[in-house]
């Protein structure tokens, strides 16, 4: 997804737009509704335009899988962005392309945001900015203890698997197209890659 910062005020005293490293979702609530998707980061906000239809495409075949498995088996929830997820001192809040909630957590899931870190998380690269999915969130992830990290790269045809061990991230597998991905937080859960990236 493409991700940039918003330029800080000119005047230091303006209360309005709040300064990076400030943000608040209380602040984040303020924004208007204008197909900008917004998150905020550390109390830095960043926004993206729209996705493209790749991108989209690709969200659709990877969550579809998923809520098909996970929901077939009783063992949780997939959602897709744009839907909110606070983490609580990181992000307050972030928009991941797609999530898995395990049943025995569900009670994170509130009546109008996510509190709390999914168990299984997946982002889809934007040509445009492919580091803010693979360092910001990436660490932002690890230090949020989300379980497992999948990062999706259509253009490339890959999907790169990280899970959690301790308070960093180990891979568990980097896919290519004509293989088929493994999870260990959903134990036989997989997708092939070139379905899942194909245009």
């Amino acid at each position: 997804m493409t991700m940039e910062t918003v330029t800080k005020p000119s005047v230091e005293t303006s209360r309005w737009p709040p300064l990076q490293g400030e943000w608040t979702f209380a602040d984040y609530a303020r924004l208007p509704d204008n197909g900008v998707r917004y998150e905020v980061i550390k109390g830095d906000l960043y926004m993206n335009p729209a996705p493209r239809p790749r991108h989209q495409k690709v969200v659709l075949n990877l969550s579809v899988a998923l809520h098909q498995f996970a929901g077939s088996r009783d063992l949780g929830e997939a959602y897709i962005a744009p839907i909110d997820v606070i983490l609580p001192g990181l992000a307050s809040p972030v928009q991941p392309d797609v999530l898995f909630i395990a049943g025995d957590r569900l009670d994170i899931v509130k009546q109008e945001f996510i509190e709390g870190a999914p168990d299984l998380i997946i982002e889809v690269l934007s040509p445009s900015n492919p580091l803010h999915d693979r360092r910001t969130k990436f660490q932002l992830y690890a230090q949020a203890s989300v379980r497992e990290y999948w990062i999706v790269d259509p253009e490339a045809s890959t999907i790169d698997i990280y899970v959690l061990r301790g308070q960093a991230f180990a891979p568990l597998g980097s896919f290519g197209p004509g293989e088929q991905t493994r999870s260990e937080v959903l134990a036989d859960f997989s997708v092939h890659v070139s379905d899942v990236c194909s245009d």
